[in-house]
């Protein structure tokens, strides 16, 4: 899933953590993932162990305690104790969480690493992702779900101007390109991100198709020259995707697509109600664990 990302290299990390139910780590997931102030990465995670689960983020310095007690009152309606831990800056901790992943099968896309290069089945697109400091492997169920979407949306018509919001590492511009092999906008607010997406792109010899671009929300000018867009595929979080949901049905027309991910299941109504007021209706869902793909047509 892409969201909240930044170059971290070099910089002093931590991490602050709390043991909680699975609604409540979730729940304020969500609530830090509305803040672009409090954390690098906010999850929500099962000790296979001990069936505990666990809310972490990952702070750029000493993590802003007395905000996140806060948030942790507001949303959970109690205090929470924090465990706070240094991690070591000189370590890509983002490439590190991520190296030995398993390829991922998702949609007719083999995703995978370096170290599996030339293992796809047949029949599948290889796409090659390695751990890096912007995120996007294939692994979250976010971007399966995505996967699946453009799969079966691309079964039923074939978009001419596709645009991916929120881009990461690019996979999805990628899974795009590859299977139209049709120039696909790429953007992020991460300039990380948008320079993994550019170099993955060219790695997956799909360079010449992938077009990265810097941009913070969709109001840049290259974004609003290349409208309307036939095909958004958005995954980022709920609450920016509702905050984007008028920008959104500016550079879109009627029957446009547009899949929206990120989103947990608890936020799915109110990321669908936000389009459906612009005249975007969903076509179908893709559910899995606790995410929703939610995958909308323009009126």
């Amino acid at each position: 899933m892409n969201g909240l990302n930044r170059n971290n290299r070099a910089m002093p990390l931590s991490q602050l953590s709390v043991p909680l139910t699975k609604d409540q780590a979730y729940a304020l997931v969500d609530a830090v993932s509305e803040r672009d102030d409090l954390a690098v990465t906010a999850s929500a995670h099962e000790n296979e162990a001990t069936g505990e689960w666990i809310f972490e983020a990952t702070c750029l310095e000493e993590p802003a305690l007395a905000a996140f007690a806060e948030i942790a009152r507001q949303t959970l309606g109690g205090d929470v104790q924090f465990t706070v831990e240094a991690i070591d800056p000189e370590i890509n901790w983002v490439a590190k969480s991520l190296e030995g992943l398993a390829p991922v099968v998702a949609g007719g896309f083999f995703i995978h690493g370096s170290h599996d290069a030339g293992k796809a089945p047949s029949g599948m697109q290889s796409i090659q992702i390695d751990a890096a400091l912007a995120f996007g492997t294939g692994h979250h169920e976010t971007t399966t779900g995505c996967l699946e979407a453009i799969d079966r949306l691309l079964k039923r018509r074939r978009p001419h101007n596709p645009i991916d919001v929120g881009t990461g590492t690019g996979v999805l511009a990628i899974a795009l390109a590859k299977r139209l092999r049709i120039p696909v906008l790429a953007t992020d607010i991460d300039p990380v991100a948008v320079t993994t997406t550019a170099e993955n792109a060219q790695a997956n010899g799909v360079g010449k198709f992938v077009h990265a671009l810097e941009a913070t929300g969709l109001d840049h000018a290259r974004i609003i020259a290349k409208a309307p867009f036939d095909l958004v595929v958005a995954n980022i979080l709920a609450g920016p995707l509702v905050a984007l949901a008028p920008d959104m049905n500016r550079l879109v027309t009627k029957g446009s697509s547009i899949i929206l991910s990120g989103i947990l299941l608890t936020q799915a109504a109110r990321v669908v109600a936000a389009y459906s007021r612009l005249g975007m209706v969903v076509r179908f869902k893709i559910l899995k664990k606790e995410w929703a793909t939610l995958v909308l047509e323009k009126l």
